[in-house]
């Protein structure tokens, strides 16, 4: 982290030295200053004065530039630069504006006004200035950066009151290319340093994370005579995403008039997405815990804060992985997934769904704890599609994401100067606004609504499969429906560890019977009974 630091401030300094070549300075905006006093003199530099450096600088620092224009009509303008107490002498007995703070978005000047009745010497006529300009038109003031106390002085060149000039300041230092130099060098080595040993640990977390095998229940073996049946707690294996899929057949054909087949025809059709997102509600929930949960989870933060920075290295390595190999890398696959699963965790707590109040554990593998994340892993992803995923195919879905989660931009503008325009970002998006108002009814009724709660499910499915997508972890582009509910309804990955079956799945978790599996009569399911529902 130290290096990427490193390697910005060294593209910074080189890009700040680029813009002063040629004898360049980077300048402020040119605004206008005006005031009834007889002078506007900068600001004591309480707390950083030179006054302990009597001699110049052991080297050049830079240059400062002035420049100066007098708006005023048959007013010549001065600029000078002078020692502070020199200044002091100057000006004592007249009435002059010390300049204590300057904004220039919007433009805005802050002024000490020091009472005065003398009126002041002509400036130019003062030995003390050790860099001064005068006359009409433009003016412009140079001057070598040297240690001390200074004050520069902006007046009417006869000294009269009231003064209205436009003023600009420029600064340049020769020291910019050496620093950039120096930085972009530190940082190459930090990151020659830090790159391996950050894949080496992502390796080795990534191991210790790994998935335990899928476990497919086998059905039980049917008695002579009589037709196989599903394994009580078996899982369905749908087609891969993407691929045609058929209705059900068999046991599942003779009772499609039924709910439960309605269901599973609804979950066939609907193909899960290879990465899956799991959050079960807590029947019981604290009215008020949540107020203190961000608080609570700053541990967290702090951990994921560097665990992010780690995704987002082990995501560009795989992309080369990838582009020449055709395979992410199995130990950063898992340690990614593992980043994701530990965000989902504390943002399930937290911020993002309220849903539990359970306290996430420091882990990057998977646990009981009633929010879960998995991602099939790929044996093969496209060297082709690695190259545009990210930013192009991913773009639709990031304009949603960032419609749901983002907050509006308010623009106005100052009544008493239309020219000058402000813009702010305020409000709250949509996503923030649904889990404060489930976080609202939840302190006033002590229940957490259970549509809301599917509703939040459903955004945050949504988020974390294009993660996945632009994440370069799965080539099946997302799709664009909110499946809401606490669990991803047929998903064929990973079962849960404890063996349980989601309670909101819209599909029974069962294994069809292959479509020449006839039934017995005797076995049949009889059909409804329209009028009476019997």
């Amino acid at each position: 982290m130290l290096g990427v630091g490193l390697l910005f401030g060294g593209m910074a300094a080189s890009w700040v030295n680029a813009l002063q070549n040629d004898g360049g300075y980077l300048t402020s905006p040119r605004e206008r200053f005006a005031v009834d006093s007889t002078a506007i003199v900068s600001a004591r530099a309480d707390g950083i004065r030179g006054d302990t450096y009597p001699a110049p600088l052991p080297f050049d620092v830079g240059s400062i530039r002035i420049t100066a224009a007098s708006v005023s009509p048959g007013k010549d303008i001065f600029i000078g630069i002078a020692p502070r107490d020199d200044v002091d002498r100057y000006l004592s007995g007249a009435n002059f504006s010390e300049l204590r703070e300057v904004q220039f978005r919007p433009f805005r000047t802050e002024y000490r006004e020091v009472p005065g009745t003398s009126q002041p010497a002509r400036p130019a006529d003062q030995t003390f200035w050790v860099a001064s300009a005068a006359g009409g038109g433009e003016r412009n003031l140079d001057w070598k950066i040297a240690a001390g106390d200074w004050s520069v002085v902006v007046m009417n060149a006869d000294a009269s009151p009231g003064i209205s000039t436009d003023l600009q300041a420029g600064f340049r230092s020769e020291l910019f290319g050496p620093i950039a130099a120096g930085l972009l060098a530190a940082g190459a080595i930090l990151l020659v340093i830090g790159v391996p040993l950050l894949i080496f640990g992502a390796q080795g977390l990534g191991r210790h994370a790994a998935q335990p095998s899928p476990v497919q229940p086998s059905p039980a073996q049917p008695l002579p005579g009589q037709p196989a049946t599903p394994a009580a707690g078996a899982y369905s294996v749908p087609a891969p995403y993407g691929a045609p899929h058929s209705g059900p057949t068999g046991v599942g054909a003779a009772q499609s008039t039924g709910n439960q087949v309605t269901g599973f025809r609804a979950a066939a059709d609907m193909r899960p997405y290879p990465a899956a997102l799991r959050g079960e509600l807590d029947p019981v929930l604290s009215r008020w815990l949540w107020l203190v949960k961000w608080f609570l989870a700053i541990p967290h933060f702090v951990v994921l804060f560097f665990l992010w920075f780690a995704f987002v290295v082990v995501t560009v390595i795989a992309w080369f992985a990838i582009l020449f190999t055709g395979r992410y890398p199995r130990s950063l696959f898992n340690f990614n997934v593992g980043v994701l699963r530990w965000n989902w965790r504390v943002s399930f707590y937290a911020y993002s769904a309220l849903g539990t109040d359970r306290y996430p554990p420091f882990t990057l593998a998977r646990t009981d704890y009633p929010a879960d994340f998995d991602v099939e892993y790929p044996e093969r992803l496209s060297r082709g599609l690695v190259l545009v995923k990210s930013w192009l195919l991913a773009l639709p879905h990031l304009l949603i994401i960032g419609a749901l989660t983002g907050a509006s931009t308010v623009r106005w503008s100052d009544p008493r100067n239309p020219g000058i325009r402000y813009e702010t970002a305020t409000g709250v998006a949509l996503f923030g606004f649904l889990v404060l108002v489930a976080a609202v009814i939840l302190l006033f009724t002590g229940r957490y609504q259970r549509p809301l709660f599917d509703l939040l499910m459903g955004f945050n499915r949504w988020i974390y499969r294009v993660v996945t997508y632009a994440a370069l972890m799965r080539d099946e582009y997302p799709p664009f429906r909110l499946d809401q509910g606490a669990g991803d309804a047929g998903w064929r990955g990973p079962v849960p560890l404890n063996g349980a079956v989601p309670p909101d799945a819209s599909a029974p978790r069962v294994n069809p019977l292959p479509p020449e599996t006839s039934v017995p009569p005797e076995n049949q399911v009889p059909p409804s009974d329209p009028a009476t529902g019997a």
